[in-house]
């Protein structure tokens, strides 16, 4: 069974300082996320990633996944009762991961200039580099974008910002929190962007942009944000 998403995604979960796996269950603190990553079912959300990637959404069904993960269809169903679960399980793991992978990059660094660069830096290779992600979003992106805008972007950024501040706090300290939205919304202005979204893996590009762009703002007074942080 070819997994290819497999060692890489299972290494960098098991492997990270971020998070503690306590009887096969993935306990992520920032997140709230509580997941499976080892084992039969760990596999399935790797083979759903996999499948997402060579066809998306809309094209892949319950057989391919069965088909690449090496099980049958009804075997699948004990775990995930539907397509929709499925998915939705696998982005849960990957969110994690990436979560992980961006919070283990900031906590080696020694000022926030260094600590904003490494967080963006991390998010653009996590995500660009991301098959799946990346193929919904060049072919399907009417299922992403909602995710983006209006009250679907406010959850995003309320997210982020629950994955970025801790990384900022012992910079700005309470100020963490709304430097940490300014930073999401850069990022993903960036990765929108068709023409700007390299700068999101050029580390000397990107750290013009952050010198630039996004550190006047972390070092004046924010006005009130409309993202509530749960």
């Amino acid at each position: 069974m070819a997994l290819t998403f497999a060692s890489s995604r299972a290494d960098s979960l098991l492997g990270s300082s971020a998070g503690v796996l306590v009887d096969g269950v993935l306990v992520d603190g920032v997140l709230g996320a509580g997941v499976l990553v080892d084992g039969e079912r760990f596999e399935r959300q790797v083979a759903t990633l996999e499948c997402l990637a060579r066809l998306g959404f809309a094209k892949t069904t319950i057989d391919d996944v069965a088909k690449a993960a090496g099980c049958s269809r009804a075997t699948l169903y004990r775990y995930f009762p539907s397509k929709a679960e499925l998915v939705r399980s696998a982005v849960k793991v990957e969110l994690v991961r990436i979560t992980w992978a961006i919070q283990d990059a900031a906590a080696g660094q020694d000022d926030l200039e260094d600590t904003v660069v490494a967080i963006l830096l991390t998010a653009g290779h996590e995500v660009g580099e991301n098959p799946a992600l990346r193929y919904v979003a060049d072919f399907e992106s009417e299922r992403l974008l909602p995710h983006l805008s209006f009250s679907g972007g406010d959850r995003f950024l309320s997210r982020a910002v629950k994955i970025i501040a801790p990384s900022l706090v012992p910079f700005i300290g309470e100020r963490a929190p709304r430097a940490a939205e300014w930073i999401a919304r850069n990022g993903l202005s960036l990765w929108l962007n068709p023409t700007s979204a390299g700068v999101l893996t050029d580390p000397t590009a990107l750290r013009l942009y952050v010198q630039e762009f996004i550190l006047p703002a972390l070092t004046t007074p924010a006005k009130n944000s409309k993202i509530k942080i749960k």
